[in-house]
Formats: structure tokens, C-alpha cells, sequence
């Protein structure tokens, strides 16, 4: 991730500046002072918990605040979470990795992972492809309207939720060709 936001950075005669934040030392309302002075929020892909709640305080910030914000797996995980708690006025919602007993699992396992759980080889791992909805941020950036983008994944969002946290103002702008996964979701005025 390091090196392609430097080339990104280089493509676009942009010197990029990388910041790295140990979240879980993130405090909420410190994390507001801590991160106002960047332009831009990155929340990676991750597995377990550590880190996570402090994640969600860097999230809130970004979209408190409209600060470019750009979750890759786990970090779209999360920003879910975020919102769900946040705005959709569900305090409790997490994912099934984090809270199994979550009355609001908003991210949950991949269906076909349900009742497995060994860790190795279990995940939804390679390249697939993703539809990008119209007048959507990420049409816009790939310029396109069908992309393939890698994963390596085994929770996925929960579309039960999909009715609520749209009526919220989440967009769903990436799903998969036949409807079934979520690929990638954009905040309100982001």
C-alpha cells in the first residue's frame, strides 16, 4: 500500500507524505487533534481485533470532518461499523470476528465459510470481479465500469443491514456481477 500511494503520488506530480498511527492508541475526542492535520485517511486490511475501536474513532473523524477517507478490506469493514454505530443509531453493531454475539452483525462470515472455522485456506482470495455503480466516487477514479480487484477476505457485509444504512446515506457503489457481495461502499459526501 506504502509504494502505490507513492506512485500514485509520482503519477500525479504530487509529493505523498505517509504518516503511520498505531490505532490502537486512538482515543476518541483525542484522535480529533491527533489527526486534523492530514489530508487524507487510509485504514488497511487487517485481521483481529487489536486496533479496531481505534480505527473507528479515525473513520468517525474522517467523516465528521470530510476528510478523504479510503478503507481497503477491513478498513471498508470498519467504516461500516462506524456508520452503523454512529449515524444509523446502532450502538452495538460489529462484526461476527470481533463481537460473535453482536446483536448487529453488520459485517459477518462469508455465507460459505459458515460452520468452518480453520483459519488456513478458508478465505475468499484472488482476483473478482466488481460492478461500480453510476455517479459513484470509484466509477469516477477507475473510469470504468466493470473492475477486478484482489481479495483476501473471510467476512463480507451483512446486506440486512443494506435498507438501514442506505436510508443513512451509505452508498453501495461496487458489488459483484450477480449481486450476492459488497465490494466497496462510500460515505455520504465523500
Amino acid at each position: 500500500l506504502k509504494e502505490a500511494l507513492l506512485h500514485g503520488g509520482v503519477l500525479h506530480d504530487a509529493k505523498v507524505e505517509i504518516t503511520w498511527i498505531e490505532s490502537d492508541r486512538l482515543k476518541w475526542p483525542d484522535a480529533i487533534q491527533e489527526l486534523r492535520s492530514f489530508d487524507g485517511i487510509l485504514v488497511p486490511g487487517g485481521f483481529g481485533r487489536r486496533g479496531v475501536e481505534g480505527m473507528l474513532h479515525s473513520i468517525r473523524f474522517a467523516r465528521e470532518f470530510k476528510v478523504p477517507y479510503f478503507g481497503i478490506c477491513l478498513g471498508m469493514q470498519t467504516m461500516v461499523i462506524e456508520f452503523a454505530r454512529n449515524v444509523c443509531g446502532l450502538p452495538q453493531a460489529n462484526s461476527t470476528e470481533f463481537d460473535p454475539a453482536t446483536p448487529d452483525r453488520v459485517i459477518y462470515k462469508l455465507r460459505e465459510l459458515k460452520g468452518i472455522d480453520e483459519l488456513g485456506g478458508t478465505m475468499r482470495l484472488g482476483a473478482y470481479p466488481c460492478l461500480l455503480a453510476d455517479n459513484s466516487f470509484a466509477r469516477g477514479a477507475y473510469g470504468t465500469r466493470e473492475i477486478s480487484e484482489r481479495h483476501r477476505h473471510r467476512y463480507e457485509f451483512n446486506r440486512e443491514y443494506e435498507g438501514v444504512l442506505k436510508q443513512h446515506g451509505l452508498r453501495l457503489t461496487g458489488e459483484t456481477p450477480d449481486g450476492v457481495y459488497v465490494e466497496i461502499c462510500e460515505l455520504p459526501d465523500h
